[in-house]
């Protein structure tokens, strides 16, 4: 997953920032509200292999005890669908994602004089 990550990431500073990341990977939530009714899609555009990535990431972490497993949990106690908080699973791990590489190609320039 690692692999598949960086390689489809590719540079990541040219996402402007988080959200241009998770709109690339296609975990930012598309509104789909109607009325008094509040609701999101996950967006079938992105980069669908990076998104697939971050789909099986979501699904070994939330079945774990881990911090990833207590934010699913945390969702579903406040009565959000499986699929929504999963979704919402998923932003947040493109998040760290994109957080992560960041800090890494921070750490890989080199030092100024």
């Amino acid at each position: 997953m690692a692999a598949k990550i960086i390689g489809h990431s590719g540079n990541i500073r040219r996402f402007l920032d988080r959200n241009h990341y998770a709109s690339y990977t296609g975990t930012a939530p598309l509104d789909a509200s109607s009325g008094e009714q509040n609701r999101h899609w996950l967006s079938r555009l992105g980069n669908r292999q990076l998104n697939a990535a971050i789909h099986i990431i979501a699904i070994c972490q939330a079945s774990r005890p881990c911090p990833g497993q207590d934010l699913y949990r945390r969702k579903l106690a406040e009565n959000k669908t499986p699929n929504e908080a999963r979704r919402t699973f998923e932003r947040r791990l493109s998040d760290v994602v994109n957080r992560h590489l960041l800090q890494d190609a921070k750490s890989r320039e080199p030092a100024t004089t």
